[in-house]
């Protein structure tokens, strides 16, 4: 279908579909759909634009959309076309956009007219764009716009760029705990593997039909998009409202008829009502995979009840190297307060449980997760300090050096292979199945000019997932805590901003005059949610 070059990459996916079943839906959004070979053909196009454009092999191009069949295309056309797709979250505040904008140098945008809002937030900050993609030309912003009725008539033929699989593909970024985020370059090599081991691990073939349940920038959507691919499946996104109701999203798992849903666990908690699945027609659903953040028992075992059919599935693994081990769920152990296993690692994964010295600790003893897998990131954007303290190498053999990523988390081996999760060994957690660190947020809010210092902290709610806490020290008496709610909303994205700012006149203290947050949660612990 496509001159392409002798590499295998990420766009080779689709276009393999496409020769294979070109009839056959690629994805599904609302009441339209793309099939395989209408995909291919709208990402040849896309590609042959930016090159009309001037992107050289290697730029990164942003890409801010609400979920829908275009952020597919662009996803594969800047692919196609040798760049490297950076997914922005539309409904994150401008400055944070900006930021991931200037630290990847991003001249080339792929929007949508629902964020021209956020464009014209951009433009007034002298931001420097070239051109924006998916957008009518309206006179209202400085940068060149090129809208899909200008690139759907462009050939729907793949350019022949020299890319290779070592090259980047995609950058997404996370919480930073330096109060920026942080960007984890991926390259095709390591996107596909994890797509090969998803496809081939889930046995997903063309007769499946996927969910979409995370937005681009959120790291689940690489297996529903690429391994879904791979497997000539059909990839159903589901619609951002959809995802904020329980009913609606119960109603939509049916009426697609889905057989893989893949989210987290936030959504399986407000999904596990009786009343919200009671005569639902799940039959198809055979696979439900989550993943994140640590699932809650007592929740698990309600949802299990209430969808029997389904094989439950636990998934872990960083943004920073994809699935790295997963536990199917044979049984829910009896006690609720006892943690589901994360499992046994995925083939071709290599994951110890290591000391400060970096050697393997016995069978159960607590220690430090590092993994050398090849679906493994190549590093932080920008980032070498970062990438200093990422990766370890070791040379168990006194052969060649094996590189092993430090995922920061707290593990223990078991005799029989399967990993049980212990915690973080800083201070970064999932919140609604998104990593946050606590100290971006910390520094955040200590930044506002009438707070003179700042704690935050996470503690299980009454539900047994992490919420965040933060508590202030304002500089003068007066200060509101909406004031600083308001400060957090226009920095943060919403999943990183506590509920609620307790003021308070001095903090407790270590005999080193740190603030004792261990203290903190403890006084929380002991006065009440409300407190």
């Amino acid at each position: 279908m496509s001159n392409r070059s002798h590499a295998y990459l990420l766009p080779h996916l689709i276009e393999q579909a496409a020769d294979a079943s070109p009839d056959a839906d690629g994805l599904r959004f609302r009441d339209g759909a793309l099939t395989y070979s209408e995909l291919y053909g709208r990402a040849c196009a896309l590609a042959n634009g930016l090159l009309e454009d001037g992107m050289q092999p290697g730029d990164r191009v942003g890409i801010l959309l609400r979920k829908g069949l275009e952020s597919a295309v662009a996803l594969y056309g800047v692919m196609m076309a040798g760049g490297v797709y950076v997914p922005l979250d539309p409904f994150a505040p401008a400055a944070r956009i900006e930021f991931v904008l200037r630290d990847c140098g991003i001249q080339r945008l792929v929007a949508g007219e629902q964020t021209i809002g956020t464009l014209l937030t951009l433009a007034e900050t002298g931001l420097e764009l070239q051109t924006v993609f998916g957008v009518p030309d309206e006179g209202v912003l400085p940068y060149r716009m090129v809208p899909w009725s200008t690139v759907e008539p462009l050939a729907r033929t793949a350019p022949v760029i020299a890319t290779t699989e070592q090259d980047l593909c995609y950058i997404l970024y996370t919480s930073g705990s330096t109060g920026s985020p942080k960007g984890i370059m991926h390259t095709h090599r390591s996107a596909l593997s994890w797509a090969e081991v998803a496809a081939s691990a889930y046995e997903l073939g063309p007769n499946d039909v996927v969910s979409n349940y995370a937005p681009l920038h959120f790291d689940l959507s690489t297996l529903d998009y690429f391994a879904g691919a791979r497997a000539g499946a059909t990839t159903t996104i589901i619609p951002e409202e959809v995802t904020r109701f329980p009913a609606s999203l119960a109603a939509f798992i049916a009426d697609e008829r889905l057989t893989v849903f893949y989210t987290v666990p936030m959504a399986l908690i407000h999904l596990a009502q009786p009343e919200l699945l009671a005569g639902r027609d799940l039959d198809r659903l055979r696979l439900v995979l989550f993943g994140g953040e640590p699932m809650p028992i007592k929740h698990l075992r309600r949802i299990m009840q209430l969808i029997p059919t389904a094989r439950f599935v636990n998934v872990y693994g960083p943004t920073e190297t994809n699935g790295v081990t997963h536990y199917p769920v044979e049984a829910v152990p009896s006690v609720d307060d006892e943690a589901l296993p994360i499992g046994r690692p995925y083939p071709n994964v290599d994951a110890l449980v290591v000391d400060a010295g970096f050697e393997p600790v016995p069978n159960g003893e607590p220690g430090e997760l590092v993994v050398r897998t090849p679906t493994m990131m190549r590093g932080y954007w920008g980032r070498d300090d970062l990438n200093d303290r990422a990766f370890h190498t070791r040379t168990p053999f006194g052969g060649l050096p094996d590189v092993y990523h430090r995922t920061g988390d707290l593990a223990a081996m078991q005799p029989d292979g399967t990993v049980r999760f212990l915690g973080r060994k800083d201070r970064q957690i999932k919140s609604r199945g998104n990593r946050v660190e606590l100290d971006e947020v910390e520094a955040v809010l200590v930044n506002h000019p009438l707070v003179r210092e700042a704690a935050v902290y996470a503690m299980s709610n009454e539900e047994g997932l992490l919420e965040i806490r933060a508590e202030a020290i304002p500089v003068q008496p007066g200060v509101e805590s909406g004031e600083l709610i308001r400060h957090l909303r226009s920095a943060l994205p919403s999943y990183a901003v506590p509920a609620r700012i307790v003021l308070r006149d001095s903090f407790p203290r270590t005999s080193t005059g740190k603030i004792d947050r261990l203290a903190m949660e403890a006084e929380a612990l002991a006065t009440g949610v409300n407190r």
